[in-house]
C-alpha cells in the first residue's frame, strides 16, 4: 500500500476506502502482486537443479489464494485431512500435495493415503503403525534437529521440549523399523519455527539434516521447512532470501554429489509468501479518553485478529481516512469482552469516530485463526489481482452462527430463591 496524492493505493491503484465501502467492514483485503513477487523472490533465491516451493496453507487457506498458487507452480503444504481436501478442491495433483500431521489418529493418516497424497510422519508411534499398516506408501520422515529458534516460543517448534518431529537422537530406532517393515523413505523434513532471522540457524538445520539424510539410500527430496523472518514495521530486519538461498544451494549440491544424484530441494513458506500482502481494514466505532489513555475502539477484535493478543505479535496501524492529519497517540483496541489490544501508545494520524483503519502484515495467520467468538460474525475477504477486486469469501450472517446448532425443547421447573 502505497500513497499518492493523499490517499492510499493498493496494486493498480485500487482505493481501499472504496473496498470499504462496497464490501464493508471490518474486511480482508489481499494483493495479489505482493504474493507473486515474494514467490518469486523465493524461485529466485536458491540455484539448484530440483526446486520445489509448497505453500504452507495453514497460513491463509481460502481456495482463491491456493488456485494462484497453483497456477505458479507451486505445491501444498497441509497439516489437517481439511487442508488436503481444500488443496484437491483448488486443483492441485496428488503429488503436489504433502500431508504433515501432528499427534493425529492414524486413521486421519490413513485417509489421506486413500487420497493419494504425500505423507510425512512425525512420531515412532506412527511410523511403526504405518509401516505395518501401509509399507508399500513412500513416505517423508519429519525430524526434530533440537534446535531453539524463531520470533515466539509458542512458534519454535524444533527445540528438544517440541511436541514436533522425531528426535535426532532417535535414528537409530527409525532406521531399525524402516528395515523391519521394508517401507521406502522418499523425504526427509525439518521446521524449526517462525520468525528466523538469522541465515545460519537454517544452516545448521541443514547440516543436521544432511547428515542424517546419508542413512537413506531411496531419498528423492529434502524439505527444509521455512520460518523466514518478514519485516511487521518500518526499519524492521528480515530474513536475507537472497543471502540464504545462495548457502543453501551451495551446500545442497554438495550433497547431492556426495550422495549420488539430485533430489528436490523443497521449503514450505507460509507467512514470508502471504504476510504483506494482506491489509485488514476495521472502522473506528468510539473515541475515548480515560485519565492517561486515548482508546480507538474498532468495529472488531481477536475474534478477527488474535496475533497481536496471542503472540504479542506487532501489527503496524494505519489510518488510512486521514492519512495527512497530526498524529496523536493512541491504544488501539477491539469490541470483544476481553482485554483484546491491537496495539499500545501508537502514533497515528489524528482519529476520528467513523475513520477506517488499517492492520498491516495481515495475510498470514490472521483470518484463518479468526472465530466467532462472542457470537460475532467473521468478516468478508477481498483479493486484488490485476487491478481489479474480486470477493473471495462473503462475509457471515446470523444463520452461518446458527447453522449447525440444534435446538431441542427442554422441560425444566423455575427455580426460585429460597
Amino acid at each position: 500500500m502505497y500513497l499518492n496524492n493523499n490517499r492510499y493505493l493498493l496494486t493498480g491503484g485500487v482505493d481501499p476506502l472504496v473496498l470499504c465501502e462496497k464490501y464493508g467492514c471490518p474486511l480482508y483485503v489481499y494483493d495479489s502482486a505482493i504474493i507473486e513477487r515474494q514467490y518469486q523472490r523465493i524461485l529466485d533465491a536458491f540455484n539448484v537443479p530440483k526446486l520445489k516451493i509448497n505453500y504452507a496453507c495453514k497460513a491463509s487457506s481460502n481456495l482463491s489464494l491456493l488456485k494462484l498458487f497453483k497456477q505458479w507452480g507451486a505445491g501444498l503444504d497441509t497439516v489437517s485431512i481439511q487442508e488436503v481436501h481444500l488443496g484437491i478442491k483448488a486443483g492441485f495433483a496428488l503429488n503436489d500435495i504433502i500431508f504433515t500431521p501432528n499427534c493425529v489418529s492414524i486413521e486421519e493418516i490413513q485417509e489421506a493415503v486413500q487420497l493419494g497424497v504425500r505423507i510425512n510422519i512425525d512420531s515412532i508411534s506412527a511410523l511403526e503403525q504405518f509401516g505395518q499398516l501401509h509399507p508399500e506408501v513412500p513416505i517423508c520422515i519429519r525430524i526434530n534437529p533440537h534446535i531453539m529458534a524463531g520470533g515466539n516460543r509458542k512458534t519454535s517448534v524444533g527445540h528438544i521440549d517440541s511436541k514436533f518431529g522425531i528426535s535426532i537422537h532417535q535414528m537409530p530406532h527409525v532406521l531399525r523399523i524402516v528395515e523391519a517393515t521394508g517401507i521406502k523413505v522418499e523425504g526427509l523434513h525439518m521446521h524449526t519455527g517462525s520468525g528466523i532471522l538469522d541465515a545460519d540457524v537454517f544452516i545448521l538445520g541443514a547440516d543436521i539434516l544432511l547428515n542424517i539424510a546419508k542413512d537413506f539410500k531411496y531419498l528423492d527430496y529434502i524439505d527444509f521447512g521455512s520460518g523466514f523472518k518478514v519485516p511487521y514495521k518500518e526499519g524492521d530486519v528480515e530474513t536475507n532470501i537472497e543471502e540464504l538461498g545462495e548457502k543453501i544451494s551451495e551446500r545442497f549440491i554438495e550433497f547431492c554429489e556426495s550422495y549420488g544424484r539430485d533430489l528436490t530441494l523443497m521449503f514450505e513458506p507460509g507467512k514470508f509468501l502471504v504476510s504483506e500482502a494482506g491489509y485488514f481494514f476495521a472502522k473506528v466505532n468510539v473515541i475515548k479518553q480515560t485519565t492517561s489513555t486515548v482508546f480507538a475502539g474498532l468495529d472488531s477484535g481477536l475474534n478477527h485478529l488474535i496475533r497481536p493478543m496471542f503472540y504479542d505479535a506487532y501489527h503496524e496501524i494505519t489510518n488510512i481516512s486521514k492519512p495527512g492529519d497530526k498524529p496523536r497517540f493512541y491504544t488501539v483496541v477491539g469490541y470483544i469482552c476481553e482485554t483484546d489490544t491491537f496495539g499500545v501508545n501508537r502514533r497515528i494520524a489524528e482519529i476520528q469516530e467513523g475513520d477506517i483503519l488499517c492492520l498491516h502484515h495481515a495475510g498470514a495467520y490472521c483470518f484463518s485463526m479468526a472465530s466467532n467468538y462472542n457470537s460475532r460474525l467473521r468478516p468478508a475477504e477481498v483479493l486484488v489481482h490485476e487491478g481489479k477486486d474480486y470477493l473471495i469469501r462473503r462475509r457471515e450472517t446470523m444463520e452461518d452462527i446458527l447453522r449447525n446448532q440444534v435446538e431441542v425443547e427442554l422441560e425444566a421447573e423455575v427455580l426460585v430463591q429460597v
